[in-house]
């Protein structure tokens, strides 16, 4: 191998004294690395940083660059940034490294999007306010040059949180050269969307070192609303040479090593990095730099051309214009443009022509090279004619294809002299516009002194037969369907000129058509960047629900892998959406080896585009990537399919009459093998905890539903599982866009199925449901099945939590029961409610002050009529009793046709904390109601609320009875206050666990089957947090023993503790760290002088498993077995009085129920009374043979939380601030 001295590769290796080997590998992204033997002072010289060339075996010298090693990606997940700096960092308004947060905030990125999680870095702009706008600058460090292809892909965030306004130019990059000229790169469209985009910035060619900034401008923003991640350089190295090579056939040699295509010669771009393939051409070059080389710019329009530059057109708004040339690369380079002029639009269209040239032939045509620049929705195409003795195009390129210059060849045939003419198409809108620029003329393009004369002017184009809004939307306004038969669609004679290519690199769609056939397939282009074929339909839509696209496609040849093939969709609004459909290989040898596709566009509010991408691997008639027979149906926006059964729907065969809405941030999912109707079948889920899962809501909307007079009952299960869980909201959306919430929950429910029952009062206009997931973190899943509309109005649900509703209850008496919040301005009622222990949550209130409920005075809160079982079921609520001498509560079951029985009754105040009360209910098939009531003291500033009303399908058990956990959670409760515990204890099976370690079997039933609490365990959410389970008020004891079974792996950085909580005091019983592997049972006594609750605290490592089982505590029997406390009477006259109403109602009823009543009488026995304070959860064995239905995990009803926390030396006790 012999060098020349000439080129860059002998440069490199002379400055190296000591012994060299190289060896070269081409990476799968187009750069190129070397490995040098022992020169590493040679490659950590200034000119070999920052190249996109690995000189150092390490890559060392491609550290900090704006990127990092190998693969040239900056995450910003190390400190060091990559390199990037703020100038600006101590100024009011700058960029910072940034991480989401473990709850979703109202501003900035939830998460980054290297690794979709809080713990992941990005940067992010400060939050800024000022009279004038404010501008912060990343800057990169110093690049070396780069080439023609290099671009850089990234991710940025948009969102206008405070709603103050984005501003015109919120984020756009510049390229800035050591003699500081500056060019702008990328503009973004300022439009405000919680989540994450992509973008590519095409840097292309420059010579000279540079730096990559990137702004943003605002006058007022919250921090992190405008943010970047996963930067990506792509293909910036120019080419290096072949390892012991000479170029191969078709390649250019260039002079400082490495070859080049042929087709890149004498295109009016530095592929070589030195010049070589653009020398010797003989073409003539017009860069507009000193005028317009002869080229003509008269015209008939008033719309003309202009010559100028980037610094002429502004010098403060970066979306005027392209932001440099394309020949210097420059902002103050020249091309030609054409924009919608200050005065408004007149004409629609601006041409200009070459000098007459000479007539060619197929053997020496005129050929000509240009780059063009086509930005914005003002981009309407550019057109390329041919005036000889007609006017005729040879050339077309339709729309905007971004902030980039982009290469177009033609060439020309004809046996009269002809001039060539360029034409602009422009459009009313409000930003960007067509240039061009390095414009060539191959040798054969030779001038001519005949003028050309035409025999017939071309036809005008027809006017739209309609606005532009209505073409292509599927819905036939003009005759012979005329605004519908370009769109695309194969089924009209024209269908097909409907796609237009849009690729901008070496590889582009054509279309073949003849009398037999027509196809779309994938051919060489003259683009110059290393990216996808690509075909754009014009705007389409919008569409409905059911809207699909059918085709048939085509990867055959003769090698084994012949290229990919992927569609997907690029919204008006909200830019390029993800791939739909996407197949990669080949289909078979033979050309007739078709397959057909079938991809569901689904409904969609914005107009858009359908857009085929495609890479071939080897371009050559040995093998091809064709499509055919496209297809659009169903696709008008109002027509919606009926289903056969409606809204109802198991989601085993699709979503019934349910749809995706295409406008949200993520979709629901068919999961396999998780499903309420059979076990084993599907449900619609959205997991948080996947790494895919990007952005806040996700949303499942129903077909439109028509008004009526009567009320309506949406029932479905659902799944709210994991520490993040977020909330699950059923809405009423309307016509006009509006949304009202009508159920809410939120919070883990464990690994359960719960029932629910969605009350929708009667509508005076048409409406539709929608299921909206909304993400509160990154470890949880939501599930949604069995989902039914009924034409029948609902009865009382299982459970009310009174946060999305009042769950059909209704007031009566003598004041109204009121829907609060602890927000409400009242100074007598709860700061908190139950469910949330939020001050955002909700609760229903009874004012008793006696100015509003005199003594006496009754008020009563009704439930909706619940039909009757044969079984005992264990209602369970949660009340709070504020102010001296507040009233009494009492609550009743109330037969549809009888009296009234009485179920819990209390008239104490035990302090302004939530209580819980519970009683056993028995129908007998009897349908029922039950019955808040509240009777005035007269007291002053007093009030009683509700809050968390659940039904157990379970008779109440005896206090301290073991709670094995197969039936639910007994009475054991979470917390839910996050400023006390991160996490829950989580209700499930190692049979239904699916993303969490379990232990192998519980301990009850040492099976899968079996149900145990586990603390969770993921890399979603952060070590070191906890979770606190609760158990009810328990009686001052000198004597009290608690056994658990505990599970832990060893060794693992778990933790867990047992504490007496009592008057807001913790005293620890308990600390458990070293053991594991097994289930292990332990006993701790415990006394108090006061009331107490017991608390489990479970702290969560990385990783392993911490889980509990069988838990029992024996009031008043101390764990030696010895009876310590005495014996205490319970009132037990409610439940005479219920059970002999209940006898009163059966009499008469048929043997049959009789004797099933005798027998369920013989096993629970008749309805009794308690008020002990315990939550009952369990699983409803009607609903399925092997599902489960529990509550929503209950919060403890503290006053103070376990925040601020004090140790006491001497004694394992602590107190709450």
């Amino acid at each position: 191998m012999t060098f020349d001295p000439g080129s860059l590769l002998f440069r490199k290796f002379s400055g190296c004294v000591t012994s060299w080997t190289k060896r070269f590998q081409t990476l799968f992204n187009g750069v190129v690395l070397l490995a040098a033997g022992s020169c590493s002072q040679w490659c950590q010289a200034p000119e070999q940083l920052c190249d996109f060339v690995c000189d150092c075996s390490d890559c060392s010298d491609e550290q900090d660059c704006g990127y990092n090693g190998k693969h040239f990606v900056c995450d910003f997940e190390d400190v060091g940034m990559c390199g990037w700096t703020d100038p600006s960092s101590s100024g009011t308004f700058r960029w910072e490294r940034l991480q989401g947060a473990d709850k979703l905030s109202d501003s900035g990125p939830s998460s980054d999007y290297t690794t979709g999680t809080a713990t992941g870095w990005f940067m992010g702009v400060s939050a800024v306010k000022g009279e004038s706008p404010d501008t912060a600058v990343l800057i990169s460090p110093e690049i070396q040059q780069s080439s023609p292809t290099c671009r850089l892909r990234l991710r940025y965030f948009l969102w206008d949180s405070g709603v103050t306004g984005l501003g015109s130019v919120p984020l756009w990059a510049t390229v800035r050269h050591n003699d500081s000229q500056q060019a702008v790169v990328w503009r973004p469209e300022a439009s405000s969307f919680h989540g994450w985009r992509e973008a590519t910035i095409f840097v292309g060619r420059i010579s000279a070192p540079f730096r990559i900034r990137v702004h943003s401008q605002r006058l007022e923003g919250r921090s992190g609303d405008v943010a970047i991640d996963q930067l990506e350089f792509l293909n910036c190295a120019l080419p290096l040479p072949l390892p012991g090579k000479e170029c191969p056939a078709g390649m250019l040699k260039c002079v400082r090593g490495g070859c080049v295509e042929q087709r890149q010669a004498c295109d009016g771009s530095d592929d070589c990095g030195d010049g070589t393939d653009e020398k010797n051409c003989g073409y003539q070059l017009c860069d507009f730099e000193q005028d317009w080389c002869g080229w003509d710019n008269r015209s008939i329009s008033n719309l003309k051309w202009i010559r100028t530059n980037q610094k002429t057109i502004s010098t403060s708004d970066p979306l005027k214009g392209p932001g440099r040339d394309h020949s210097e690369n420059s902002a103050s380079g020249n091309f030609l443009y054409v924009t919608v002029p200050d005065g408004g639009l007149r004409q629609d269209w601006a041409a200009f022509q070459s000098p007459s040239l000479q007539p060619t032939n197929s053997s020496h045509p005129c050929r000509m090279v240009m780059y063009t620049h086509q930005f914005g929705p003002r981009s309407g195409g550019l057109t390329v004619l041919v005036a000889d003795r007609a006017i005729y195009p040879v050339w077309e390129r339709g729309g905007s294809l971004g902030d980039l210059w982009v290469k177009a060849e033609v060439e020309i045939v004809t046996n009269s002299s002809f001039q060539i003419v360029i034409m602009a198409a422009i459009r009313n809108f409000t930003y960007g516009g067509i240039a061009i620029d390095s414009i060539q003329l191959s040798p054969e393009c030779r001038p001519s002194l005949e003028n050309s004369s035409l025999d017939k002017l071309p036809e005008s184009p027809k006017d739209p037969c309609t606005e532009p809004e209505k073409l292509c939307d599927f819905h036939a306004d003009c005759d012979g369907e005329a605004d519908e038969a370009k769109c695309g669609d194969f089924s009209y004679p024209e269908g097909s000129s409907g796609w237009t290519d849009s690729s901008i690199g070496g590889q582009g769609w054509m279309l073949h058509k003849t009398e037999a056939e027509e196809y779309l397939y994938v051919g060489e282009a003259p683009g110059q960047h290393l990216t996808e074929a690509q075909t754009r339909t014009p705007l389409l839509g919008p569409t409905g629900p059911a809207c699909n696209m059918t085709f048939d496609f085509a990867l055959h040849g003769n090698p084994d892998h012949i290229g990919e093939l992927s569609v997907r969709v690029i919204d008006s609004m909200l830019g390029v959406g993800p791939k739909l459909w996407e197949y990669s290989g080949k289909t078979g040898t033979d050309k007739e080896a078709w397959q057909p596709a079938e991809i569901l566009i689904g409904f969609r509010k914005n107009r858009f585009q359908l857009a085929f991408e495609s890479r071939a691997v080897k371009l050559c008639p040995c093998a091809r990537i064709k499509v055919k027979n496209i297809r659009f149906q169903s696709c008008h926006a109002q027509y919606y399919p009926s289903p056969p059964t409606g809204l109802s729907c198991n989601f085993e065969n699709g979503l019934c009459g349910w749809y995706q809405d295409n406008d949200d941030i993520f979709d629901w999912t068919e999961l396999e093998g998780m499903d309420h109707t059979i076990g084993v079948g599907r449900s619609l889920v959205v997991d948080m905890w996947s790494p895919s899962l990007r952005g806040m809501f996700g949303r499942l909307v129903s077909f439109p539903q028509s008004s009526g007079s009567t009320d309506r009952c949406l029932s479905f299960f659902y799944k709210l599982y994991g520490p993040n869980t977020g909330t699950l909201n059923v809405k009423l959306l309307y016509n006009d866009g509006h949304e009202s919430v009508i159920w809410s929950r939120s919070g883990s429910d464990g690994n359960v199925w719960q029932e629910a029952n969605c009350p929708v009062q009667h509508q005076i206009e048409d409406f539709q449901l929608v299921f909206e997931a909304v993400r509160s973190g990154f470890d949880g899943r939501v599930a949604i099945d069995d989902v039914s509309l009924l034409d029948r109005q609902c009865g009382m649900p299982r459970r009310c939590s009174f946060e999305g509703g009042l769950c059909g209850y209704t007031s009566s008496g003598s004041v109204t029961w009121l829907h609060l919040s602890g927000q409400s301005t009242s100074a007598h009622q709860p700061k908190s409610d139950h469910t949330l222990e939020s001050s955002l949550g909700f609760y229903m209130l009874a004012d008793t002050s006696g100015a509003a409920l005199p003594s006496g005075a009754a008020t009563v809160l009704t439930s909706l009529v619940r039909q009757g079982t044969a079984k005992t079921e264990c209602l369970n609520f949660w009340y709070h009793m504020g102010g001296v001498n507040p009233g009494s509560l009492t609550v009743y079951m109330k037969p549809v046709n009888g009296q009234r029985g009485k179920v819990f009754s209390t008239s104490l105040n035990p302090g302004d904390v939530w209580r819980h009360g519970n009683g056993n209910i028995w129908s007998d098939l009897v349908d029922w109601q039950l019955e808040f009531e509240v009777i005035g003291h007269g007291g002053d500033d007093t009030h009683i609320a509700i809050d968390d009303v659940f039904l157990s399908p379970h008779p109440c058990e005896d206090r301290g009875a073991m709670c094995t956990l197969e039936e639910g959670m007994c009475s054991w409760s979470n917390k839910q206050n996050i400023q006390v515990d991160e996490l829950d204890w989580e209700l499930t099976s190692e049979e239904a666990e699916q993303h969490y370690p379990t232990p192998h079997g519980d301990h009850t039933l040492g099976t899968e089957k079996g149900h145990f609490l586990i603390l969770p365990s993921s890399g979603q959410t952060a070590a070191m947090q906890r979770a606190h389970l609760l158990s009810p008020h328990l009686p001052a004891t000198k004597g009290t023993c608690l056994n658990f079974w505990l599970y832990k792996t060893h060794p693992v950085r778990r933790q867990l503790s047992v504490w007496r909580l009592s008057n807001g005091r913790l005293n620890q019983l308990l600390e458990l760290n070293d053991f594991g592997g097994s289930w292990k049972r332990f006993d701790v006594d415990i006394t108090s002088t006061e009331e107490y609750q017991i608390v489990f605290e479970g702290l969560k490592g990385q990783s392993g498993v911490l889980a509990l089982d069988d838990i029992e505590y024996t009031v008043g029997v101390n764990c030696d077995n010895k009876v310590t406390d005495a014996a205490t009477s319970e009132d037990n006259a409610a439940g005479i009085a219920a059970s002999v109403i209940v006898i009163l109602l059966v009499i008469g009823t048929l043997i049959a129920v009789m004797v099933y009543y005798l027998r369920k009488k013989e096993r629970h026995g008749l309805m009794s009374s308690s008020s002990s304070n315990a939550v009952y959860e369990s699983y409803d064995v009607d609903l399925t043979q092997d599902q489960v239905t529990i509550p929503s995990s209950q919060n403890h009803p503290m006053e103070a939380g376990f925040n601020d926390v004090t140790v006491f030396n001497g004694f394992g006790e602590r107190e709450v601030a």
